[in-house]
């Protein structure tokens, strides 16, 4: 059996490919960073006329009726480019969590309304994932009050956050009086995490329990093993061209062999994962038995190989991959917030064992 990407899902990623690379530079990362939000807008524009937030959203609601494997294709492409702009939490998570039920009334409010961007979702479950002493959240009938952090997706005033109480995925509206978003400094530009506390907001419960949280945090899972996947790919590349360019002693330290060892070894353990981001992603929407064993495997395992492939590929570099002027750090913060986002790997690979029924 051949499992390979179809020739749809081949124009789709050239086509983000594409796009990104004609409007994303070292020069306008450098300038996003430092605070211009042009890069962030104009990148949000050329999305949403590209038809993707509504990407993963049955086409009764405006959206495209895709896959996770073809929300996650562009996640490694935004990856790839350090794309400043929201997908996981937005155009994934969101419109899997509201679609876990069918038949509340949340689908035929809000998901045109991801679809057409029109608006964004921010998603927060550190609640889940790992709570803090001093923080957290309480729910009074449909009032919520408290403090959750590393909302993914929030730096574009979204209109709405989905969050989990204890058992419960909730929605809140952010139009609610008593409702605050705060973005949180992190060593990664590209994508900004945020902090939201609640004052006895109005919110509505999303029906599901456990399963409906799960489920969303297995996707995001997918994106940011996707996103992590582009990023070293793309880490890899850059390293491999530099060594085919500096040179030492007369010869281009590319011929050297301790650098081609580098460079073999970060391509050899990476290619492995591709099927395995692949095959994690497809199990979402066709091997349900699977899908929250893989989301771990995939999240977990990226999180390491990309973490080594940022290392590596930064000291193929030397104290030039560490500078501003070449910009190997966008990539190399990007892997390292990825890395814990929902959950770094010794947890998730918990996760994954109980599971498979170990006890711990």
């Amino acid at each position: 059996m051949e499992f390979a990407l179809s020739e749809e899902q081949e124009i789709l990623m050239d086509s983000v490919k594409k796009m990104l690379d004609e409007n994303i530079s070292i020069d306008n990362l450098r300038e996003h960073s430092k605070g211009d939000d042009s890069l962030r807008k104009s990148l949000r524009k050329l999305i949403i006329d590209m038809g993707l937030p509504g990407l993963m959203i049955p086409e009764e609601y405006g959206g495209s009726g895709l896959g996770v494997l073809e929300a996650s294709l562009v996640a490694e492409q935004l990856g790839s480019y350090a794309a400043p702009s929201p997908w996981i939490g937005s155009s994934i998570m969101a419109p899997t969590a509201i679609l876990f039920d069918k038949e509340n009334n949340l689908a035929e409010k809000w998901l045109p309304l991801i679809a057409s961007g029109e608006i964004t979702a921010c998603v927060s479950l550190s609640e889940v994932i790992g709570k803090r002493s001093d923080l957290g959240l309480v729910l009074d009938g449909t009032n919520v009050s408290g403090v959750s952090i590393f909302g993914i997706d929030g730096e574009l005033n979204p209109t709405i956050i989905i969050t989990a109480v204890d058992d419960n995925l909730i929605l809140v509206e952010t139009d609610n009086n008593g409702v605050e978003i705060n973005e949180i400094p992190t060593i990664d530009s590209t994508r900004p995490v945020v902090e939201i506390i609640f004052d006895s907001s109005k919110c509505q419960i999303i029906t599901g329990g456990k399963d409906a949280i799960q489920k969303t945090i297995d996707v995001g899972r997918i994106g940011l093993a996707a996103d992590l996947l582009g990023a070293s790919q793309n880490m890899i590349n850059k390293a491999v061209e530099y060594s085919l360019e500096r040179k030492q002693f007369e010869r281009v330290i590319g011929s050297f062999q301790a650098v081609k060892h580098m460079c073999a070894e970060m391509a050899a353990d990476l290619e492995p994962c591709r099927s395995l981001m692949w095959y994690a992603a497809y199990s979402q929407d066709f091997i349900k038995d699977e899908a929250s064993l893989l989301a771990c495997h995939a999240k977990a395992h990226l999180s390491e190989i990309g973490q080594d492939i940022a290392r590596t590929s930064t000291q193929v570099f030397g104290g030039m991959g560490f500078t501003d002027l070449l910009g190997m750090h966008y990539w190399f913060k990007r892997v390292g917030l990825s890395r814990q986002i929902l959950g770094g790997p010794e947890r998730v690979r918990k996760e994954a064992a109980l599971i498979q029924g170990f006890e711990l």
